[in-house]
């Protein structure tokens, strides 16, 4: 059984990608390797695409507004303050909250760079709102 009391992560359901071109990452992951397109957006001057390799989380995100060279593993929490106050109190660092479709995002590093966030579901039509989208 898990310990959702100390360890507040429920499951990864996104994998955002760094991604400089997303429409040819799109032709590849869908061409070459076999996966689902679910919506390829643009808007705000950038390109998010969701593609999905399997019938499991987690969905890949291929973002031309990301930074950096590594990902970021999106998990979900069932109460976004609580996550970021029980977290705190261990000596983690939250960045600044922001938004995705789906609810309000904290990222954050670990001491080695890897990244990572946590996001409360607050907003679950979201995907279906989104699927079937192709803006490019």
């Amino acid at each position: 059984m898990r310990d959702t009391e100390h360890f507040p992560f429920e499951r990864l359901d996104f994998v955002y990608m760094p991604c400089a071109d997303v429409a040819t990452e799109v032709a590849y992951f869908t061409g070459v390797l076999g996966a689902r397109l679910v919506f390829a957006i643009e808007a705000f001057g950038t390109r998010v695409a969701m593609v999905r390799l399997s019938e499991g989380s987690p969905d890949l995100l291929l973002a031309g507004h990301l930074a950096g060279e590594r990902p970021i593993l999106v998990y979900r929490v069932a109460d976004l303050d609580r996550a970021v106050s029980d977290l705190e109190t261990r000596g983690w660092e939250p960045r600044p909250r922001f938004g995705i479709p789906h609810g309000p995002c904290c990222e954050f590093q670990t001491p080695a760079g890897h990244r990572l966030a946590l996001y409360q579901l607050t907003r679950p039509e979201a995907s279906e709102r989104l699927a079937g989208r192709r803006d490019f």
